[in-house]
C-alpha cells in the first residue's frame, strides 16, 4: 500500500534546528531577546504592526487576554460551542461564564442573530473563532458588539494571515490569540501570540505572563508564569519567514480539492475573505465516520474530525442547549489533508479515494 498521508504534518528543517542550537550556545534560554524579536516580527508580518505579546500556549493567550481586558467573576462572554474546548475553558478560568451560541452553516463561525439573542446584562464580550482558517463574521459581530457596548475578542488560533476586506484577522478585537502548536500553519514548538491595539491591555498582558512584574521583584499584580522561552521563539522566527509561502501552497491544494472532489460538500469562502486552510473541512451528510475509516483502511489517507462533541455537551460543562447548526456540523465535518507537504500524487490519491468512496456510499 502507498505511504500514509497524514491529516497534518509539522515542517521542521535545518534552519529551525540551527536557530535552536544558537540559543543553546548562547546560554540565554528563557524569555529574552529572541522572544522580543519574534513579537516584533510577528506584528510586522501578520498584523500590520499591531502589538504582539508572546506566551507559552494558545490557551494561556486566551486566558491572559481576557484577564487583561478586565473579564472576571460575574461576567459572561459569548462563545461558539463548535470549536476546541480552550475557547470556553479560558473564559471559565477567569471566573466568568462562557455562554454558548450557535454557528452559521457555511463557515462554522458564530451566528450573529443567535449571539444577539443570548446577550444579557452580564454579557461583557463576544469571542468568535476563525475556525479552520476562515474568518468569522467580524463585521456583523463587531457591529453588534458596538451597538450593545460589548468587547470583541478573537480566537485566531487557526487563522494566521487570514483576512477580510484586506484586513488581517487579529486586528479587529480588543485582543486576539494565535496558537503556535505544532500542527498549526506555523509553530514555535508550543506557544501562543496575543495581539492588541490597546496600550493598557498590552501592558497588563506583559505583567500577567511574568508573575505580575515588568521589573524584577516589583510585582504590580498577581500574575502567572506564562512566558515563552528563547528556544521556542527561535523556532517561531524561522517559521515566520515561511508561513506566507506555506499558506499559498495550502490555498493551491485547497483549490485543487475544490475543483476535483465530488459527492461531498466542499468549504465555501465568503466574499472578500481570505481562507488560510488550517484545515480543509468538508461535510459528509451520510456516515462521516464510515468514510473516514474507509479512507484510512482502503487508501491510507488520514483525516480528522474537528470537533465531534460540541463544547456545551462535554462533561466539563454538561449543558442541554438548542444549537442545531452546531450539532449538525459535529455529525458531518471531516478535515482532509491540505498541508504544504502534500505532493501532487498525494492530492490525486485523496481525490480518488473520496470520490470513489462517496460514490459507493462508504
Amino acid at each position: 500500500m502507498s505511504e500514509f498521508i497524514p491529516a497534518a504534518k509539522p515542517i521542521i528543517g535545518d534552519e529551525e534546528r540551527a536557530a535552536v542550537d544558537a540559543v543553546l550556545a548562547s546560554g540565554m534560554l528563557a524569555q529574552g531577546s529572541e522572544v522580543a524579536a519574534f513579537e516584533t516580527e510577528f506584528s510586522d508580518v501578520l498584523l500590520d504592526g499591531r502589538a504582539s505579546v508572546a506566551v507559552n500556549s494558545g490557551t494561556s493567550g486566551l486566558h491572559l487576554g481576557l484577564l487583561a481586558a478586565g473579564v472576571g467573576p460575574g461576567d459572561e462572554v459569548i462563545v461558539p460551542s463548535f470549536t476546541f474546548a480552550a475557547t470556553a475553558n479560558s473564559v471559565a478560568l477567569t471566573g466568568a461564564t462562557p455562554v454558548f451560541a450557535d454557528i452559521e452553516a457555511d463557515h462554522f463561525g458564530l451566528d450573529v442573530g443567535d449571539v444577539a439573542s443570548r446577550i444579557t446584562e452580564r454579557t461583557v464580550g463576544i469571542m468568535p473563532v476563525h475556525l479552520y482558517g476562515h474568518p468569522a463574521d467580524v463585521a456583523g459581530l463587531g457591529e453588534l458588539a458596538e451597538q450593545r457596548g460589548l468587547m470583541l475578542f478573537e480566537d485566531a488560533a487557526q487563522a494566521h494571515g487570514a483576512s477580510v476586506d484586506g484586513r488581517r484577522v487579529g486586528t479587529f478585537g480588543t485582543f486576539a490569540m494565535f496558537s503556535l502548536y505544532p500542527t498549526k500553519n506555523m509553530t514555535s514548538g508550543e506557544g501562543g501570540m496575543v495581539s492588541t491595539g490597546d496600550i493598557e491591555v498590552e501592558r497588563r498582558l506583559r505583567l500577567l505572563r511574568n508573575q505580575g512584574m515588568q521589573k524584577q521583584y516589583e510585582n504590580e499584580l498577581v500574575g502567572f508564569n506564562a512566558r515563552m522561552t528563547n528556544l521556542h521563539a527561535a523556532i517561531g522566527r524561522v517559521q515566520l519567514t515561511k508561513v506566507l509561502r506555506w499558506t499559498e501552497t495550502r490555498q493551491a491544494n485547497a483549490a485543487f480539492l475544490d475543483a476535483s472532489l465530488e459527492g461531498v460538500v466542499t468549504p465555501p469562502v465568503a466574499d472578500r475573505a481570505v481562507h488560510v486552510y488550517h484545515q480543509y473541512t468538508i461535510r459528509v451528510p451520510e456516515d462521516r465516520d464510515g468514510l473516514a475509516a474507509a479512507l484510512r483502511d482502503e487508501y491510507n489517507v488520514g483525516s480528522g474530525v474537528y470537533y465531534p462533541i460540541p463544547n456545551h455537551r462535554l462533561p466539563s460543562f454538561g449543558l442541554e442547549l438548542d444549537l442545531p447548526e452546531t450539532e449538525q456540523a459535529a455529525r458531518e465535518v471531516l478535515s482532509l489533508p491540505v498541508h504544504p507537504s502534500l505532493s501532487q500524487g498525494d492530492l490525486e490519491r485523496i481525490v480518488t479515494a473520496v470520490n470513489t468512496l462517496a460514490k459507493a456510499g462508504a
